[in-house]
């Protein structure tokens, strides 16, 4: 007989509870803005009804880069060197490109010592949600400056930087990366529909998230911290992100109200815009709007470009059944084949 006093566990299309896309507990600082990304990783994993069997976890080094042991415990995960991350999601994913991604560095493993890396995956158009954890600091080592803080800010321990920074999704949309968000860890909903849109995306989605840094960069002068990110964000558009389904109906809504943009796999995401025109399908436009908020200061969230036709890289490989499938008589070549090739060398 039931305990009417037990309010009964709530299960998803898959049969898994939320508490199932659960990780480790974090020993990040209190108050981390990584932990909420984390958390945000773990509600859309419950609402998109994932397999974590399906789900490969990727990152580098830094405090970024240990979020994937906060989230999705039952998917298999890689941690690689710093700034490395790429060429090990890239490998992962030739040898199964069935497998959903989700890479998480952070600004200076991204920004600095893995930009290269990080350029080549976006030109090649690996299939992944790719997660920038962003807070301008090494927080890992105490608080030095990114490649990515602002150009004359001033730290307690770090005195001022007098270099401009990089700007990840600037940097994104020109290799070529057809889906190029910015957010705040701050901002749960925004967040939350911009993962659900990232994993339905054909090839890379990058998404800069400002995560604050509570131990070395949360003054509110600072433009990754909390008080700065709540009181200066402007979200380009709402962001409202619609599974796919047989049938799919929206509610009309007056002429220019409403922006949708249908993904690869039919689903929808629709764009809001907040009293102002933004076409998140201009390249120029993006680059023009995301130069403009550095020089003035501004902090804009949301999706910043969009482009749906490149190819993915399993795409343009050719790529049907995965590498990790075939048996080991179509992977190693028949001892007669072996020997015409040996032959061209003797």
């Amino acid at each position: 007989m039931e305990n009417p006093n037990i309010t009964p566990i709530k299960l998803n299309a898959v049969g898994l509870s939320k508490k199932d896309y659960d990780g480790v507990p974090s020993t990040l600082c209190k108050g981390c803005g990584h932990n909420s990304i984390a958390s945000q990783v773990v509600q859309v994993g419950f609402e998109l009804n994932l397999r974590p069997h399906e789900i490969i976890k990727l990152s580098g080094i830094g405090c970024s880069s240990k979020s994937p042991a906060y989230f999705l415990g039952m998917s298999h995960g890689f941690n690689a060197l710093h700034g490395r991350m790429p060429s090990v999601a890239t490998g992962a994913l030739l040898a199964n490109h069935t497998l959903k991604a989700i890479g998480v560095s952070g600004d200076g493993d991204t920004g600095s010592i893995g930009l290269g890396q990080f350029k080549h995956l976006l030109r090649r158009n690996v299939r992944m949600v790719y997660i920038v954890e962003n807070n301008g600091v090494y927080g890992l080592t105490k608080g030095q400056f990114s490649a990515t803080a602002e150009e004359g800010l001033t730290l307690k321990y770090a005195g001022r930087n007098e270099f401009p920074p990089i700007d990840l999704c600037m940097e994104a949309i020109i290799a070529g990366c057809g889906f190029v968000a910015r957010s705040f860890a701050g901002d749960a909903k925004q967040v939350r529909e911009l993962l659900k849109a990232a994993l339905s995306h054909r090839g890379t989605a990058l998404l800069d998230i400002i995560s604050p840094c509570v131990a070395f960069n949360n003054e509110d002068d600072s433009p990754k911290s909390y008080g700065y990110g709540t009181k200066h964000e402007k979200p380009l558009h709402e962001l409202g992100f619609i599974p796919y389904a047989e049938e799919i109906s929206i509610k009309p809504l007056e002429p220019g109200e409403l922006r949708t943009v249908r993904l690869h796999d039919g689903s929808l995401l629709s764009l809001r815009n907040l009293g102002h025109d933004y076409d998140p399908t201009d390249k120029y436009a993006a680059i023009e709007r995301l130069q403009r908020a550095q020089e003035t200061g501004e902090f804009i969230t949301g999706l910043i470009y969009y482009n749906p036709d490149r190819p993915s890289l399993a795409e343009v490989e050719g790529l049907s059944t995965p590498l990790a499938q075939l048996s080991a008589e179509q992977l190693r070549p028949s001892r007669a084949a072996l020997e015409q090739f040996l032959q061209a060398y003797r």
